[in-house]
């Protein structure tokens, strides 16, 4: 299992090369070329999404991409350090009862991700919100 990990400024500018950075280690972990347009636009829906949070609040601390390959997967983990609202109960949707940020505008970024992903998961607590997105690889027999 390899990682790569990012840790950028919450700039705006900083989120096009955290999608560059995600779609290079996807296409060698062997997400399939079809695919690579999603995950580019997924990764920088969370980037942007932490960004607008980290500033928001004005936090000063690097938003945090960690991009991990294995065998049968690629995973994306986006996280921010914003203190958010604690889950509520445990049924429904994985963002049932929580804070996820500010408004319209944050929702839209989740509906946006929660479209481009199958595997989406959302979690939040008093000192952050993680982000994290799973896609298959091809076996090595067809990468």
């Amino acid at each position: 299992m390899a990682t790569v990990e990012l840790r950028f400024s919450a700039l705006p500018e900083h989120v096009r090369t955290a999608r560059l950075v995600a779609a290079a280690v996807a296409r060698r972990a062997g997400v399939d070329e079809a695919v690579l347009d999603e995950v580019r636009l997924a990764v920088g829906e969370a980037c942007s999404r932490a960004v607008g949070l980290h500033n928001s609040h004005g936090l000063d601390t690097p938003v945090r991409v960690a991009l991990t390959e294995d065998e049968k997967s690629f995973r994306v983990e986006v996280g921010d350090d914003v203190p958010h609202l604690a889950p509520g109960p445990a049924h429904g949707s994985p963002t049932e009862g929580i804070d996820l940020g500010e408004g319209e505008e944050a929702d839209m970024g989740l509906a946006v991700i929660s479209g481009l992903v199958d595997d989406v998961e959302v979690a939040s607590d008093g000192h952050g919100g993680l982000i994290r997105m799973s896609w298959p690889t091809a076996p090595d027999s067809l990468a």
